[in-house]
């Protein structure tokens, strides 16, 4: 435990790559395998697991320090950080231990140990038996290791490194290239020594079969410019324009008897979308496709709300495959004949993509062909556009085919790593925007912390207020102070770290798409919500309505 709190607080206090890098392989040279499978699993955004819950937590600190709930509560609103505040009012630990470390909490302990006994293992214990370990491993720590495992256990622990530069450790390590350890570390779940040890090897393992490559990304191209801001990017005929699709990036791996459909987040999705599979096992052997997952039925989009009530299953009945039947619409092939082909130009690898997948997805939306002529797999239509001027009119027909926008995509790029700016663009049409109320205000975490920043907003229904959406800040740090000051003024209860507040701030909020929605209150649900303006030229009264979102749901349906 105490080489990964060096390395946390050792990546914590750089932002230089070339520190990162080396303390990340100096690290990963020197633990123990198995201790390097748990560091990698945290160090490259896997999926953390929470053993104790931070109510508990701030409990039995405040029971341990003698400080009462509502002071803990505050001390945590003033540091930001729940981690660093318990540290911070727990009394220090006896500076010599005892000889029987409870718990397997030896002061000595391995990353992988700690893991095991502490966090993994409390996770089906009962409270009190938490409670035991949780006091037991708090005598045994120093204030920095404190602050790193109350992270892990809370399963919240990051730290400022990407997965590109946990590969470019890795990769000088094993003596690969940076693409091939990225692309070994695509999906593949180190779960111990073994297979961390089996990551360094030289030579690709079974395993490689079944991965992914990393995805390429887009950067976002200013949505509200004229098209002589595009026109920068030069000729247009030097690009491909494709739809936006408002649904799940995936890739469809094909190799061997294998079809596995992988998420952006590298997770197999194989159970929630078993039609794909089916049609990816009548593509040639060999094959990778980078495409998206949409929900379409009788020749409509039905826009991610409805695609995400299939993404995290298990099982998915006829009822729902009936309601909500998905097609994988392919943009770019990666792979062909066992081929990597993502250093070839677009250009060459649209070609190949054309005689891999014949039908197109205009076809199916028109009409012309269904998803089960085609197997459920179609490529991407060309958005065609002689002019910037042409492509900018056929961007604004975006919201009325159910699509976010335009992609450009230079025709000589190769297929990159990551966000790699200049080659691949994303041209979203304009947000949707309501004028809404400051209901409820919590304060914020971090370089926030202590100020009110997390806001929950409302519109009119019924000549009452109904929250909407959540949004944190997207004011100036000096907005954010005032409203801070008038959110405290004007507070008519307190719930914890929550205020309600009189409805006296009305903010411009701005949104990607709005949806019915049976989870919320208000029956709808807006996506990426975010404040794009302070309106102090506007009442509470003159805000937004529950049926003006309603209307936008109804005129935003695609035909």
């Amino acid at each position: 435990m105490k080489r990964f709190t060096e390395l946390y607080w050792r990546l914590d206090a750089t932002s230089r790559t070339t520190e990162k890098v080396d303390a990340l392989r100096e690290y990963f040279a020197s633990a123990p395998p198995d201790d390097a499978a748990c560091a990698l699993a945290v160090l490259s955004g896997g999926r953390q697991l929470r053993a104790v819950s931070t109510t508990q937590l701030r409990a039995w600190a405040g029971e341990v320090s003698g400080l009462p709930p509502w002071l803990v509560e505050e001390c945590y609103a003033h540091v930001g950080d729940l981690a660093e505040t318990l540290a911070l009012v727990l009394p220090d630990a006896p500076t010599a231990a005892s000889d029987d470390p409870p718990h397997g909490a030896a002061e000595d302990a391995g990353l992988a140990e700690i893991m095991r006994t502490t966090i993994h293992g409390l996770r089906s214990a009962d409270e009190a038996h938490k409670k035991d370990v949780v006091l037991a491993v708090w005598q045994r720590l120093a204030p920095r290791e404190r602050i790193v495992w109350h992270k892990l256990l809370t399963g919240g622990c990051r730290v400022g490194v990407s997965r590109t530069l946990v590969a470019r450790a890795l990769a000088e390590m094993a003596g690969v290239e940076p693409a091939v350890m990225a692309h070994r570390l695509m999906g593949g779940h180190v779960a111990d020594g073994a297979a961390f040890t089996r990551l360094l090897a030289a030579e690709p393992g079974p395993a490689d079969a079944r991965r992914p490559y990393p995805f390429f990304l887009a950067s976002a191209l200013d949505r509200t410019a004229p098209p002589e801001v595009a026109a920068d990017l030069g000729p247009v005929d030097a690009w491909q324009a494709e739809w936006k699709w408002d649904g799940m990036r995936a890739q469809l791996v094909c190799r061997g008897a294998d079809v596995t459909v992988w998420s952006r987040g590298e997770e197999p999705v194989n159970e929630a979308f078993p039609e794909v599979v089916r049609a990816g096992a009548m593509l040639p052997a060999g094959t990778v496709l980078d495409g998206e997952l949409l929900a379409v039925r009788d020749r409509r989009l039905l826009g991610f709300t409805a695609l995400s009530k299939r993404a995290g299953r298990r099982r998915v009945t006829k009822s729902i495959l009936a309601a909500m039947p998905c097609a994988f619409v392919a943009y770019d092939v990666l792979e062909a004949d066992g081929t990597d082909l993502r250093p070839r130009p677009l250009a060459e690898r649209r070609a190949v993509l054309d005689r891999l997948v014949p039908h197109c997805f205009a076809e199916l939306l028109a009409g012309g062909t269904t998803a089960a002529e085609s197997e459920g797999i179609f490529r991407s239509p060309v958005v065609s556009g002689a002019s910037w001027e042409a492509l900018a009119a056929r961007r604004a027909e975006s919201r009325d085919r159910g699509v976010e926008g335009l992609m450009l995509k230079r025709l000589a790029s190769g297929y990159g790593v990551g966000r790699v700016r200049g080659d691949w663009w994303k041209w979203k049409i304009e947000p949707l925007e309501i004028d809404a109320v400051l209901l409820y205000a919590q304060a914020g975490h971090g370089r926030r912390a202590g100020l009110h920043s997390d806001y929950t907003l409302g519109v009119w229904h019924d000549g009452r207020l109904v929250t909407i959406a959540k949004a944190y800040s997207g004011l100036s740090d000096a907005e954010i102070v005032e409203v801070d000051r008038i959110v405290r003024a004007t507070t008519l209860e307190k719930h914890g770290p929550v205020r309600i507040c009189m409805p006296r701030l009305v903010f411009q909020l701005a949104f990607e798409g709005v949806a019915a929605s049976t989870r919320h209150k208000s029956g709808v649900a807006v996506r990426f919500p975010r404040i794009v303006r302070w309106r102090r030229d506007k009442e509470p009264a003159d805000a937004g309505h529950l049926a003006d979102l309603k209307a936008m749901i109804d005129a935003g349906q695609p035909p």
